[in-house]
């Protein structure tokens, strides 16, 4: 994913502060009720770091379903070929949001934030279950339907971090440490980086809209 530099990352953020929400769909709604109710309306890194188990299952579907194709279809080169560059996105793409979740899993470790163990690592292997196959059927019946799911789910994930930031301001003079630096990269300030991660959440729903729209003229 493209990094960008502190005046840009700034910039992005008023971006999305000035945007209005998607207006989210039904399941969408009722995740982001589940999570109101079962985790509170405050922003924390915990929760952000639910969102993230769950944000990662969609591009392991689509993945799941694009091999399921390729099997059946590899006799079609051209037909395979789009596979395989569907594929190669999608991981890319899962790839990004498992930084994002390793990040903040060091984060919590780092500041000594208590986790109820049923609460931060049953319940979200459960909803990241049920929401696997949720995507994995929508996309089975329609894709597009499930790239709108995911496009809520970017969009609401967006605004949530960008929002973090506003809220904490101390976090402009806290410096990003982490092991997973060199992966993912360097920022000047802990409010730099979750300004990326709302970032590449946009970039994320941005891709997911394009494909509604490929989708809807092929």
């Amino acid at each position: 994913m493209e990094k960008l530099s502190p005046w840009d990352l700034k910039k992005e953020q008023e971006k999305t502060l000035s945007l209005a929400h998607r207006r989210y769909g039904f399941f969408a709604r009722a995740l982001f009720l589940f999570m109101k109710l079962v985790y509170g309306r405050k922003r924390s890194i915990r929760k952000f770091k639910v969102l993230e188990v769950v944000a990662r299952v969609p591009y392991q579907a689509w993945e799941n379903v694009a091999y399921i194709a390729m099997t059946h279809m590899y006799s079609k080169p051209d037909f395979a070929r789009r596979i395989f560059e569907f594929v190669t996105e999608s991981r890319r793409q899962q790839d990004n949001e498992q930084w994002h979740l390793l990040i903040l899993e060091e984060r919590v470790h780092r500041l000594g934030i208590y986790e109820n163990f049923f609460l931060y690592r049953v319940v979200p292997q459960v909803v990241a279950f049920l929401y696997y196959h949720l995507s994995w059927f929508l996309y089975v019946i329609k894709p597009s339907w499930s790239y709108a799911l995911n496009a809520d789910l970017e969009d609401h994930a967006e605004h949530e971090y960008m929002e973090f930031v506003r809220e904490h301001p101390g976090m402009e003079e806290e410096p990003f440490e982490s092991v997973f630096e060199k992966d993912y990269g360097h920022f000047n300030s802990l409010a730099d980086l979750f300004r990326q991660i709302g970032y590449d959440e946009r970039v994320h729903k941005q891709e997911s809209l394009e494909r509604i729209e490929h989708a809807r003229f092929s």
